[in-house]
């Protein structure tokens, strides 16, 4: 089995599996069905339980700004390669318990079940799963054969300069983290950057909200 054989099996989803997010700081992102990799989990590995499992290691409230509460589940994923299982594959996932909406509290009761599917979908990222939505930079001469069969363009990839935010934008970032560089790599990672300076003016005020919100957070639960 090749390196990649995993890899190259499940980094494209089909088109019906993608929903493009309209509302929210999240506006413009992709959004990936669940659905899609529980179904590419079973193909490749086997049924939940026999080829592929995973513990919740712990699940927790924290506390944000303006009386929020999100909730956080840590699980390990395993997967079964022939007669061998891996060693265990972390994903973090999050929701919101109490979400403030048009000034008002409203209170998830699925918080918990939406913070391990999210989980379930970062421990995923390590195999690969729907690699060419967060990373479109990785394409290969096979990518624009995928792209033409389904008749859609290829997407561009990100180039430094092209659109890109400015030295003092960038800047703005680091002090929204308070000057923890942790909290900027994580989000970057997340939305595919690999560098603060090649984060796309399209993209910055909602990344600066998740850098701000995900400081807020971690200051919460220092105290």
């Amino acid at each position: 089995m090749s390196n990649l054989s995993i890899y190259e099996a499940v980094r494209t989803p089909p088109k019906e599996a993608l929903k493009k997010i309209t509302g929210g700081r999240l506006s413009g992102m992709t959004d990936v069905n669940p659905m899609w990799r529980l179904k590419m989990l079973t193909e490749q590995f086997g049924p939940c339980g026999i080829g592929w499992t995973y513990e919740i290691v712990d699940r927790r409230l924290q506390e944000g700004g303006n009386g929020e509460v999100a909730a956080f589940v840590d699980i390990n994923l395993h997967v079964k390669v022939g007669e061998e299982w891996s060693a265990a594959i972390p994903g973090t996932g999050g929701s919101m318990f109490v979400a403030i909406q048009k000034g008002k509290p409203y209170v998830s009761d699925e918080c918990f079940k939406m913070a391990l599917t999210d989980a379930i979908s970062v421990a995923c990222k390590a195999l690969g799963f729907a690699a060419d939505v967060y990373w479109e930079k990785d394409r290969t001469k096979y990518s624009d054969a995928r792209d033409e069969s389904r008749g859609q363009p290829s997407p561009p990839a990100r180039r430094a300069g092209t659109g890109n935010i400015t030295a003092k934008q960038q800047a703005r970032m680091f002090a929204l983290a308070g000057g923890d560089k942790d909290i900027v790599k994580t989000v970057l990672t997340s939305r595919g950057y690999e560098r603060s300076e090649q984060v796309t003016k399209a993209e910055y005020d909602a990344l600066c909200d998740e850098i701000e919100g995900l400081r807020q957070l971690k200051e919460s639960a220092g105290n």
